[in-house]
């Protein structure tokens, strides 16, 4: 009876007034939040965030393509999101001949609008507390196997009966508060959705890897999209005869300005946090996970910089490669370097101390020494799989080459071809080679015998243990190496080739770890995560006091605070703000990351910045005290009256911890200033057609 009313409890502790601006808050609980959200200085009704009976904001957010956020700025459909967001599209319909990435694109006619295959948007239809409904059946006594199914069972008729109506509409059944609470998430997702404009990625990128998670930063990141839908405003495949999607709410544009302290509130899908795991948990990711997986990625970042920077094909193919592994690499720094600035470690082991003595004599004594227990026992085989994800895995011709088999057994030449098409576009041989030698000589000298395939040491055993001969056998005889050789394939061909060095490395490598490894760190992390449901709702009973929110995981959330810089160091203090003035003291023709087009240094040198020039400069970015994590990258930025001001896309790299330790003085969110977006449409991009679609506000 008591794990009942704890559950009762929790939405009591949700109404508990925040601290500081931490916290992601589910936006169908937002009148919980705002009252202190106006008290801040928000203008709007909750009813004005989160409705099912009226257009509210909510209908102008967008899941962009799954693993980031978007917004809808026009009444035609028209979408904007970050730069980094659309990259992988504007990669793939970028060439030598149209390189977009380095000249940017601007469609201007709706004829000229690229479509995305593969490409989706979902907007929330409505969230739903769906406790009661999941953990109907559940007694007493239940193992939780027995718990899981039914919770599987009830979530799955939940799904099925709210996509009852199709017209693209999609559910989900997510736990919060590690299974405290369940919430039902229901989206209509649209599938035809077109790229309408980027600017270079001397802009949208500028800066790349050495301003990413820095401030102050210069970056124009952002790409324009446009969502379809057939004639009745409902989802559908690609088609020409498709029209724009109507939408229910969309985003006027304040373009009068922002100043420190103005409110500021950010609406989109932050993907994973870990507020409130144990001691045990982070000291495993800033001790031992992040030192090895940075070093893996820094191997792998000066391969392929070093190909990239001698050859503009070889650049274009490994733009979006690249940027992908760059911006974790240096995220995993800067968080870990802030739990250890934090004393986040002995933080934690300091609350269990006192957690442990009061939960003496009730149902969560003994948590602690047992979370403990399971991490300890959890580490060796985590570090093994972490290695094996950031090594072995990694090698893109071994990937590949199972990708090609499982197509060629599904006897499809088609989807064999378009594999190949695919993979053989932006695939650069020695890149890949040189990254294998590197990351197997680290896997071989840092992952203990025990913990690796056996087929991995009496393979080098073949080779006299020397990763580059190894290298350069499977590069040179595995026939997914030779283009023309695989191209002349058929699918009876391909399926065949069971035993080329490509297939047999990543199937010997997948089939161990997916037998040895994969399964005792689920049945591990099963346990975590079962203990954690208790000790979460221990701690809330424990802090009765506190704010509590679920921790992010893709799901729509609402985050706010207010404009304000910081200070990174002693005697260093960070403005909140970013002008053109900055970009041209980086702006550098000899590096890549800092050289701005020739139009743009043009128009500084006239001082003529249009009507998007404020005291005789062009804002670019802001930071404010938004709790925000991956996948809110293109989320709305949104002012005290429900006006987008910004879009983000970074947080400063000295408060990347705040996936696990929010820390007021530290983590800002980094957003790019709408007026600079603007000025980049106009003026370098002269696609002022976009602007005319727009509501713009000037007060």
């Amino acid at each position: 009876m008591k794990k009942y009313l704890s559950i009762l409890v929790l939405s009591v502790f949700c109404m508990a007034p925040a601290s500081a601006d931490e916290g992601m808050w589910l936006p169908s609980l937002i009148s919980q939040r705002i009252g202190d959200m106006q008290a801040k200085g928000f203008t709007l009704t909750a009813e004005d965030i989160y409705s099912i009976n009226q257009a509210c904001l909510k209908d102008a957010v967008v899941h962009f393509g799954g693993g980031c956020t978007g917004e809808l700025i026009s009444p035609e459909g028209l979408l904007i999101t970050n730069h980094h967001c659309g990259y992988g599209q504007i990669q793939r319909h970028s060439s030598v001949e149209h390189d977009y990435l380095r000249d940017g694109f601007w469609a201007m006619t709706r004829a000229e609008e690229l479509p995305n295959p593969g490409l989706s948007v979902s907007f929330l239809e409505y969230m739903e507390d769906v406790t009661d409904k999941v953990l109907k059946g559940y007694k007493d006594g239940m193992s939780e196997e027995e718990r899981e199914a039914l919770v599987e069972k009830n979530s799955a008729k939940l799904v099925e009966e709210a996509v009852a109506e199709g017209k693209g509409l999609r559910a989900s059944v997510e736990p919060l508060f590690y299974g405290n609470k369940y919430y039902m998430f229901v989206f209509r997702r649209y599938t035809d959705v077109r790229l309408v404009g980027a600017p270079p990625s001397s802009i949208g990128k500028f800066g790349g890897d050495t301003d990413n998670w820095m401030w102050p930063r210069h970056t124009g990141d952002f790409s324009i999209f446009r969502v379809y839908a057939d004639k009745d405003n409902n989802p559908a495949a690609y088609s020409e005869d498709n029209v724009p999607y109507k939408p229910k709410k969309y985003f006027h544009i304040a373009a009068g300005g922002v100043k420190e302290g103005d409110f500021t509130f950010v609406y989109g899908f932050p993907g994973s946090t870990r507020e409130y795991i144990m001691s045990e948990g982070v000291r495993y990711v800033s001790d031992v996970t992040n030192p090895a997986k940075i070093a893996l990625r820094t191997m792998r970042l000066d391969v392929q910089k070093k190909y990239m920077d001698a050859d503009q094909a070889v650049r274009i193919q490994y733009s979006s490669k690249n940027a992908g592994v760059s911006n974790a690499w240096k995220k995993w720094q800067g968080e870990m370097k802030g739990i250890v600035r934090l004393g986040t470690v002995a933080r934690k082991q300091a609350f269990e101390a006192s957690f442990m003595e009061w939960a003496e004599g009730t149902e969560y004594e003994g948590i602690i020494p047992a979370l403990d227990s399971l991490y300890k026992a959890l580490e060796p085989y985590n570090y093994a799989l972490d290695y094996y994800n950031e090594s072995a895995r990694t090698i893109e011709l071994v990937q590949f080459a199972s990708r090609a088999v499982k197509a060629a057994e599904g006897g499809s030449d088609s989807a064999l071809k378009a594999v190949e098409a695919t993979f053989y576009k932006d695939y650069f041989l020695p890149i890949d080679k040189e990254s294998f030698v590197a990351v197997m000589n680290a896997y071989k000298d840092n992952v203990p015998v025990d913990f690796r395939p056996p087929y991995f040491d009496s393979t080098l055993a073949v080779y006299g243990g020397s990763i580059e001969k190894w290298a350069d056998d499977l590069f040179s005889a595995s026939v997914f190496a030779d283009r023309a050789a695989l191209e002349a394939m058929d699918c009876a061909a391909v399926a065949a080739l069971q035993d080329d060095p490509a297939v047999v490395f990543g199937r010997e490598f997948t089939s161990w770890i997916g037998e040895n490894i994969r399964p005792v760190v689920s049945r591990l992390n099963s346990e975590i995560n079962l203990l954690n449901r208790d000790y979460v709702r221990g701690q809330m009973e424990f802090q009765p006091e506190k704010t509590f929110y679920p921790d992010a995981n893709s799901t729509l959330r609402v985050a706010y605070g207010h404009i304000k810089g910081y200070s990174p160091s002693d005697g260093v203090y960070y403005m909140p703000f970013s002008t053109i003035e900055g970009i041209m003291e980086k702006d550098n023709p000899d590096i890549f990351d800092y050289n701005i087009p020739q139009r743009f240094r043009d128009i500084v040198a006239s001082g003529d910045y249009g009507r998007w020039g404020h005291d005789g400069k062009v804002p670019v970015c802001f930071i404010a005290t938004n709790h925000t994590s991956g996948g809110n990258s293109g989320s709305p930025v949104i002012d005290s009256k429900g006006r987008l001001i910004g879009i983000n896309f970074d947080r400063v790299w000295e408060g990347t911890m705040s996936d696990i330790e929010f820390d007021p003085d530290f983590c800002r969110n980094i957003s790019l200033d709408i007026r600079y977006v603007l000025f980049v449409i106009d003026m370098i991009g002269n696609a002022d057609h976009l602007i005319d679609e727009m509501t713009i506000e000037t007060e």
